[in-house]
């Protein structure tokens, strides 16, 4: 689990930017400035004490207080705070304009259009939008809560053990300081991570899973045009490539309607087993002088949370990495079945975009940041030659088919001998599927109306 704190705890490498080195820490005014480390000192209150009438101190106080009076209403995760800090990293762009909206909803149209022949589901997209880099951050935030709330929720639990009991009711309010001190953390961390993936990102389904409101096929124009300038492509077959894995995944996640509550679950359940060594917090925590900022830099909370994961976290994460690898090799195969001989750059922008993945592409450094996932490429491969042979035996619609339900679903095991799952699964061809059907639909799953309101 020590990936974990990579992003949602107190770091000494400085990754608090998902998957990526820190590049220095933003100006806050929290009374130092905030790095990838330490948030937040507790000094040993043997020794000297801190002046109280030194202006630093008088200052940080107060800046203090404000934060803890903000985040203490704000939950696990303070996303103010996290907007703020976002926005302000983010870099000077052009404005959506009516012309790339109609980029996008005309190549999404064609991207469609193309999927039809390959794809036994009907689109799954009711409407396209163009999105600035500030636009993603604002209209995916309802996912963010839903991936990341889970974890920090239970990680500032786990940091409000350190209140001795009978300390607590002396305390009063204080005793909440360290669900304060949580939220504000995981806002600040979540904000660089939030703005690090918007310089990114290509599309709203691309960390995954889709992010915003359901059914509309959002794309990045700027982002695409850095890309494709990037390839030396033309932005207009970059556009259509990128559309066409939007549309995929819409159309995914719109006729597997378990698939988006089975990897928010998967999160969940990594996060119940989260705990947190308070010996080794009180070691750490003993070490730091609070108006030392340098000091703080050099503490090192790696062993704070559980080190090594539980029985259920390797669970959980093997089932995320399976779904993961599963959805981007049958995004991956219909796409290519779709372009066909269409678009002469294709081969060029499939190896771009494994290229992206292997090095660390948005959604594998959500994952990697979130629960120390590191996916491995090997099984998007495997996933591949699993839908391709599978089509091959049953066709198009006993490829899909298996969608119907978790159940029928491959597993870590199918993607070692992804060959012989289509040769075990045709013995499903003779089975009534429909009671999958409604299996899925007394599933768990999100509202109709999507994460965003």
């Amino acid at each position: 689990m020590r990936k974990l704190t990579r992003a949602f705890g107190p770091q000494r490498t400085g990754a608090a930017q998902i998957g990526q080195p820190w590049p220095g820490p933003p100006t806050l005014t929290y009374g130092w400035p905030m790095g990838s480390d330490i948030p937040f000192g507790f000094g040993n209150l043997g020794g000297d004490l801190p002046d109280p009438n030194d202006p630093r101190v008088q200052q940080m106080m107060q800046q203090l207080q404000q934060m803890m009076a903000q985040s203490l209403s704000s939950g696990p995760v303070n996303w103010q705070l996290a907007r703020q800090l976002a926005e302000s990293e983010l870099e000077a762009e052009n404005i959506v304009g009516p012309a790339d909206q109609a980029h996008v909803a005309e190549a999404v149209r064609l991207a469609d259009l193309w999927l039809d022949s390959v794809v036994n589901w009907p689109s799954g997209v009711t409407a396209t939008d163009a999105w600035t880099r500030k636009q993603w951050i604002a209209r995916t935030e309802d996912s963010w809560k839903q991936l990341a709330e889970p974890l920090a929720a239970q990680m500032g639990e786990a940091m409000q053990t350190l209140v001795p009991e009978e300390m607590a009711g002396m305390l009063g309010p204080m005793a909440d300081l360290m669900k304060g001190v949580g939220s504000a953390l995981f806002g600040a961390q979540m904000g660089q991570a939030l703005a690090k993936l918007a310089g990114e990102v290509l599309s709203s389904t691309e960390v995954g899973l889709p992010l915003g409101k359901t059914g509309v096929a959002a794309l990045l124009p700027g982002n695409i045009a850095a890309y494709a300038e990037g390839l030396e492509l033309p932005v207009e077959e970059v556009r259509l490539f990128v559309a066409l894995r939007e549309a995929a995944a819409h159309r995914l996640f719109t006729h597997a309607p378990w698939l988006r509550a089975h990897l928010l679950g998967a999160l969940e359940a990594y996060a119940r087993e989260i705990r947190i060594d308070e010996a080794a917090i009180e070691e750490a925590m003993s070490e730091i002088d609070p108006i030392n900022p340098e000091a703080a830099a050099t503490l090192d909370l790696s062993e704070v949370f559980k080190p090594e994961d539980t029985e259920q976290q390797k669970a959980a994460l093997a089932r995320l990495a399976t779904t993961l690898a599963l959805i981007a090799g049958w995004i991956n195969t219909v796409v290519a079945d779709a372009v066909g001989e269409r678009l002469p750059t294709m081969d060029r922008l499939m190896e771009s975009a494994r290229r992206r993945r292997a090095s660390g592409g948005p959604v594998e450094q959500t994952f990697e940041a979130l629960v120390g996932l590191q996916l491995d490429q090997a099984k998007v491969r495997a996933a591949e030659r699993l839908w391709q042979s599978l089509s091959e035996a049953r066709g198009i619609e006993g490829r899909e088919a298996v969608w119907a339900h978790p159940d029928l679903m491959p597993s870590a095991a199918d993607l070692e001998r992804p060959e012989s799952f289509a040769t075990v699964s045709e013995a499903l061809e003779d089975l009534d599927l429909s009671m999958f059907d409604q299996l899925a639909v007394n599933d768990p799953k999100d509202d109709e109306d999507g994460p965003e309101k």
